[in-house]
């Protein structure tokens, strides 16, 4: 897919420091000091695009804190553009890669990560980006408390099936599974912009699943 430049997105993540920050590679950071109440339980989406999910969730759950990622300066700009129509003061955004944030994370200290509609890199030698991929995994496995969940959605069958290998080999276990979200009970879903545009094209595949607690 190609990406439409927004000429001033730059410009505007620069100018909204409360809102979003700008992530060089290799740039550390503490999560504790973009966060206005750290002790809240924090969750993390990687690749929230124009962030609606985010956003959403961040109205819906202000007992929660927010931590949503994207790589893209010209997608994550309408993502900025929602925080500053309606500010959510637990919702907090970063432009950058998912690859640079191993070490970003402290670990035991998110209960939930979201992939929604993740990249599915369908080509072979290109297995490693995906993001769950189980060097993806071993980071999450460091980042979750116990119990804390993985959430999956995607339009993509490949990825889906290729996902539910790899978390299953890696011993994760599965606490949801459907072949056709838009079949099930639809009170607790909150979606994406990509969900709402191909949604009737075809089903719609999400899970759940969770670490074993030992992270030994």
């Amino acid at each position: 897919m190609r990406l439409r430049n927004v000429s001033y997105a730059k410009d505007k993540i620069a100018a909204y420091p409360d809102y979003i920050k700008d992530i060089a590679f290799n740039e550390t950071f503490s999560i504790d000091t973009l966060l206005k109440d750290p002790s809240r339980p924090l969750h993390l989406e990687i690749g929230c695009g124009k962030g609606q999910f985010i956003h959403t969730m961040a109205q819906r759950y202000p007992h929660i804190n927010f931590l949503a990622i994207e790589q893209y300066d010209s997608v994550i700009i309408r993502a900025l553009e929602k925080m500053i129509e309606i500010p959510c003061e637990n919702l907090f955004l970063l432009r950058m890669d998912a690859e640079h944030i191993a070490t970003s994370i402290p670990e035991n200290s998110l209960e939930k990560i979201y992939l929604n509609f993740s990249d599915p890199w369908p080509k072979v030698r290109h297995e490693k980006r995906r993001l769950t991929h189980q060097r993806f995994l071993k980071v999450y496995q460091k980042w979750l408390k116990p119990n804390g969940t993985i959430e999956l959605k995607t339009d993509n069958k490949a990825f889906f099936a290729y996902s539910l290998m790899s978390l299953n080999a890696y011993g994760m276990m599965f606490r949801f599974i459907t072949m056709d979200l838009h079949a099930e009970d639809l009170s607790g879903n909150i979606t994406t912009e990509f969900e709402d545009k191909f949604k009737t094209e075809g089903p719609i595949y999400k899970l759940i699943a969770t670490f074993e607690e030992d992270k030994s």
